[in-house]
C-alpha cells in the first residue's frame, strides 16, 4: 500500500519535471519565454491532450503555494517605509486602473455578450485581476523589478491583490444563497485576521528567528521560514482573504530583519519549483473540449476583454507617462490572473454565475495568461521600431575624433578619460531610456544601432580617428568590427570583449585593442585580497603581474590553437616562494 502510494506520487512528479525540462529550454531558446513553455508543457501532459495527469485542479490548488512564496519574497524586498512611500501609486494609480478597467469590462460583457449586470460585473472584475505570477516573473526575468516602471507595476498588482477582499464581499452580497449580514461578518473577520497577522509579524517574528538561530542548524531555520510563510497564508485563507496577501505582509514585516537574507535563500528553491508547478497546472487546467465546443464565443470574449482592458490600461499609463511606457505596461496587464479563479469559484458556489459561465470565464483567463508572453514580444518589436524618435535624436553628420558606440556603465566610464582631456566624442546608443537619462546629466547621446552601416556613416565613423565599441552584445560587436574594418580601415578599433571566448574572436578579427569587461577589476579585487591578508606591496605587485602575464600568454595560445589551449597557465603551481608565509601575517 505504502509503495503504491509512493509510486502514485512520484509518477506525476516525474511527468511534470520531464515536461518542464524539455519545454522550457526550447521555448526560451526560440524567444517565447519560460512562462509560455510551462503552459505548453502542462497542456501537453494534462487531461486535454495526453492525459498523463488527470487531476489538474488538485495540482493547481497545491501549486498556488508558489504564488504565495513569490509574494513573500517580493515582500522581503519592500521595507515598510518603501511601501508607505508607494502608497500614492498603490491606492492612486492602482485604484484608477482597476476602477476604469472594471467598468469597461462589465459594460463589454453586458453590451456585447448579453450577460446580466451581476454576471457581467463578476466576469469583468475577475479579468481585471492581472496575474501577479506572470507579471512578476516577466519583470524579474527582464531585470525591471527595481525600475521606476517596474515599481508602478508592482504597486498596481498589490492593489489588485487587495481588491480580492472587497470583491469576495460583493459576491457574498450578490449571492441569492446568503444575506448581507454574512458579508459584513466576513469583513470583520478579515479585518481581525489582518490586525493579528500584523501584530505577530511586528513583535513576534524577530524573537522567533533569533531563537531558531541559536540552534545553529540550517534545517531549523528553513523550517521556521516555511512555517512563517505557510502560517500567514493559512491565517488569511481561514479569514476568507488571499493567501498570497498574507505571505506578502509577513515578508514586508521581515524586510528589516537581520535574518532577511537567510530566510530569502531558504525560501528561494521552494518558490522557484512551485512557481513552475503553478504555470504547469494552469496549462493542465485548460479544457480543450470547452474550447472545441465554444471556440467562437471564447475567441470573441478573449478579444473583446483584452481590447477593453488594454484600452483602459493604456489610457491610465499614457496620462502620466510616454507612449513607450504606456505600451510596455499595457502588454503586461492584458491578461486575467490567478485570483480570478478564486473569485469565479466563490461566485459559482454562491449562485451568482452558473457552471457554464464559470468554465467560460476561467478558460478565457487561462488563454489570456498564455498569450501574455506573445503580447510582450509583439510590443517589444513594435516599440523597437517606434521609439527611435520618442524624445531622442538620430545622428546626422556627427563629427568627433572618437566614435563611442554604447553608453552603458562601461561606455560611460570609458568616456570620462577622453572628456577630461577635451577629446571630441560622438556617442550613439540604441536604448532610448538610457539616452534620456544621459541627457539629464548633460551628455548628448544619439539614437543609433552600430551594426547599421548608414548609422556609422551618419555618426562620423568616416572621419573618426578611433572607434570605441563599448556594447555588451558579443555578436553585435563582431558585426561592427567587420563593418568598420571594411568601410573605415583608417580608424583604430578598441572593443570591449564580453568574455575570453569573445576576446579570442576579436583578436583573430584583427582589432587594435580589446579588453574583457571584468578582468581589470578582478585583478584589483584579488590584489586587495592579498593586502587585506597582510602581504607586502611588492609581493602583491609581483603576484598581479605574474597572473597578468600568464593570462596574456594563455590568451595568445588560445588565439593560435583552441579554447582549451594553455590550461597549464590557469593556476600558479607551485606557489611562488616569496608568497609562502614570508610576509603573511603571523
Amino acid at each position: 500500500m505504502a509503495e503504491a502510494s509512493l509510486g502514485q506520487m512520484i509518477g506525476p512528479a516525474v511527468v511534470l519535471m520531464g515536461a518542464a525540462v524539455v519545454a522550457v529550454p526550447v521555448f526560451r531558446r526560440i524567444g517565447l519565454g519560460s512562462v509560455l513553455g510551462y503552459f505548453a508543457a502542462g497542456l501537453l501532459v494534462g487531461p486535454s491532450v495526453l492525459s498523463l495527469i488527470t487531476d489538474a485542479q488538485s495540482i493547481l490548488h497545491f501549486s498556488e503555494l508558489g504564488v504565495v512564496m513569490f509574494l513573500f519574497v517580493i515582500g522581503l524586498e519592500l521595507r515598510p517605509q518603501k511601501l508607505w512611500a508607494m502608497r500614492g501609486q498603490i491606492f492612486g494609480l492602482g485604484f484608477v486602473q482597476v476602477a476604469v478597467a472594471t467598468v469597461a469590462l462589465a459594460l463589454t460583457g453586458a453590451a456585447i455578450f448579453g450577460f446580466s449586470a451581476p454576471v457581467a460585473f463578476i466576469a469583468g472584475a475577475g479579468f481585471v485581476l492581472s496575474s501577479t505570477a506572470v507579471i512578476m516573473s516577466v519583470l524579474q526575468d527582464r531585470g525591471e523589478l527595481s525600475s521606476a516602471e517596474g515599481q508602478k507595476s508592482v504597486a498596481i498588482l498589490l492593489f489588485e491583490d487587495l481588491m480580492i477582499v472587497p470583491l469576495l464581499a460583493v459576491v457574498a452580497f450578490l449571492s441569492p444563497l446568503s444575506h448581507g449580514q454574512a458579508g459584513w461578518t466576513d469583513i470583520m473577520v478579515a479585518a481581525a485576521a489582518l490586525v493579528a497577522l500584523l501584530g505577530v509579524a511586528r513583535w513576534g517574528l524577530n524573537p522567533f528567528f533569533a531563537l531558531l538561530a541559536r540552534a545553529r542548524t540550517r534545517e531549523v531555520l528553513t523550517a521556521g521560514a516555511l512555517l512563517v510563510v505557510l502560517g500567514a497564508a493559512l491565517l488569511m485563507d481561514a479569514a476568507g482573504l488571499s493567501m498570497a496577501m498574507g505571505a506578502f505582509l509577513a515578508g514586508v514585516m521581515l524586510s528589516s530583519s537581520s535574518y532577511r537574507h537567510q530566510i530569502e535563500s531558504d525560501i528561494e528553491p521552494f518558490r522557484g519549483l512551485l512557481m513552475g508547478l503553478f504555470f504547469l497546472a494552469v496549462g493542465m487546467s485548460l479544457d480543450l473540449s470547452i474550447v472545441a465546443v465554444e471556440w467562437q464565443l471564447l475567441l470573441s470574449m478573449l478579444v473583446a476583454f483584452t481590447v477593453a482592458k488594454g484600452a483602459m490600461v493604456y489610457a491610465v499609463a499614457r496620462f502620466g507617462g510616454s507612449n513607450h511606457q504606456a505600451l510596455h505596461r499595457t502588454s503586461m496587464f492584458l491578461q486575467g490572473g490567478e485570483f480570478a479563479f478564486v473569485l469565479y469559484a466563490a461566485a459559482t458556489s454562491g449562485g451568482v454565475i452558473d457552471a457554464r459561465e464559470n468554465a467560460l470565464f476561467v478558460t478565457v483567463v487561462i488563454l489570456s495568461m498564455a498569450m501574455t508572453p506573445l503580447f510582450m514580444l509583439a510590443a517589444d518589436r513594435l516599440l523597437r521600431g517606434e521609439t527611435s524618435m520618442d524624445g531622442v535624436d538620430v545622428p546626422r553628420n556627427l563629427k568627433g575624433r572618437v566614435l563611442l558606440i554604447g553608453f552603458g556603465r562601461f561606455g560611460q566610464i570609458a568616456s570620462q578619460l577622453l572628456l577630461s582631456r577635451g577629446v571630441d566624442l560622438a556617442v550613439i546608443d540604441r536604448d532610448p531610456d538610457r539616452i534620456r537619462d544621459a541627457g539629464r546629466y548633460g551628455f548628448k547621446v544619439f539614437f543609433g544601432d552600430g551594426v547599421r552601416l548608414d548609422t556609422l556613416r551618419h555618426s562620423g565613423a568616416g572621419e573618426a580617428d578611433a572607434i570605441m565599441v563599448c556594447i555588451d552584445d558579443p555578436k553585435a560587436a563582431l558585426q561592427i568590427v567587420e563593418l568598420a574594418q571594411h568601410e573605415f580601415p583608417h580608424a583604430r578599433l578598441l572593443v570591449r570583449s564580453y568574455d575570453r571566448g569573445h576576446a579570442v574572436e576579436l583578436i583573430r578579427a584583427g582589432v587594435d585593442y580589446q579588453i574583457r569587461e571584468t578582468v581589470e577589476s578582478a585583478y584589483l579585487m584579488g590584489a586587495e585580497g592579498l593586502r587585506a591578508l597582510g602581504f607586502a606591496e611588492v609581493d602583491v605587485e609581483e603576484a598581479t603581474e605574474d597572473i597578468r602575464q600568464r593570462d596574456t600568454e594563455r590568451l595568445s595560445e588560445q588565439v593560435q590553437g583552441g579554447v582549451m589551449s594553455g590550461r597549464d597557465r590557469l593556476f600558479i603551481q607551485p606557489i611562488p616562494e616569496p608568497l609562502i608565509g614570508a610576509t603573511a601575517p603571523k
